[in-house]
């Protein structure tokens, strides 16, 4: 049986001071912060996760914050360019003049009918805003404590753009294993849509000439993708080690169950499970209020809490 795809799970980038980059998601884009973590890998680097009031699996954007003196990201060949979140049409103006409102360069343009409003966080990691009727359809929980009304807060993603130098073995990777099928194209890239077509469908593939690109500060780590359940991610890694791909054992991230392994093309793909989710280790109301650890990490709590820089949430995180 063909493992299903039903569309993006979650992306995760690095950022360098995590006050400012709290301030852009929550104040500006009115994220929810739903976990505040370690990278299980790393416990000396923080973990951040936005998303809706319950941080629904399509929603969720998650950072590593990094120190000034780590090296910083380059643009290049194998990765994630842009991350594209979803509006309603109807709240076109409002996003329109709350962004106009902020120091920042704002690009609005029309792409496969839908118009775009992009702009950069203050690390420099694009963001776009994309109104599309798919908005209308999206499952996600909107956040009582959101400075952004709940008829104009995000509907989740709309996708994700990779920059690669051969789009042929990431396209065919995509369709031959994860079920996306192509559905428009442009002069300067190839859209693919996930099978159930809904919010967080789109891959879209742009071809580049620049020399791989290093991922660091001010870049996207990997791109996940939603699988339902451990039983379809066992299928999903047998079709993707057939295919010649190094593909890690499933690992626990208490929210979720991931494998990875690195597209043709040099982007990190993870397919994460649907659940348990943010409330396994905190009620809803509470989640993002604290530092949250891994079991195995407890005994290290002061150590741990010692090391993080200083993260300062937004009043909002605590109502």
């Amino acid at each position: 049986m063909k493992p299903t795809i039903a569309g993006l799970h979650h992306v995760t980038a690095i950022c360098g001071d995590p006050n400012p980059n709290a301030h852009f998601y929550v104040e500006l884009l009115g994220l929810r912060l739903v976990k505040y973590t370690v990278n299980h890998d790393d416990p000396t680097t923080p973990h951040l996760y936005y998303g809706d009031n319950r941080g629904t699996p399509g929603t969720n954007i998650t950072f590593f914050p990094w120190t000034s003196d780590k090296p910083r990201g380059r643009m290049g060949s194998g990765q994630t360019q842009d991350t594209a979140y979803l509006i309603r049409p109807a709240s076109l103006d409002y996003w329109r003049r709350r962004l106009e409102e902020q120091p920042l360069e704002i690009r609005e343009f029309r792409r496969f009918d839908e118009i775009v409003l992009a702009v950069s966080d203050p690390d420099d990691i694009n963001i776009e805003l994309v109104a599309s009727p798919a908005a209308d359809a999206a499952q996600v929980e909107p956040w009582s404590n959101s400075p952004v009304p709940e008829e104009h807060q995000l509907r989740g993603f709309h996708g994700v753009t990779l920059a690669i130098t051969d789009l042929d073995p990431t396209r065919d990777l995509l369709t031959d294993i994860l079920g996306y099928e192509a559905v428009a194209r442009s002069s300067d890239r190839v859209r693919l849509q996930a099978p159930e077509k809904g919010p967080g469908s789109i891959v879209d593939l742009v071809q580049t000439e620049r020399p791989r690109g290093r991922v660091a500060r001010g870049s996207v780590h990997h791109v996940a993708f939603k699988v339902a359940d451990a039983d379809e991610q066992t299928r999903l890694r047998r079709a993707l080690a057939d295919r010649g791909l190094r593909v890690t054992e499933s690992i626990d991230r208490l929210y979720f169950r991931s494998i990875y392994c690195r597209e043709p093309g040099g982007v990190l793909f993870e397919f994460a499970t649907m659940g348990p989710g943010f409330t396994y280790d905190e009620a809803p109301g509470k989640l993002g209020s604290r530092l949250v650890l891994p079991e195995h990490l407890e005994g290290r709590r002061d150590e741990i809490e010692a090391g993080l820089p200083d993260f300062r949430p937004p009043e909002l995180f605590r109502k």
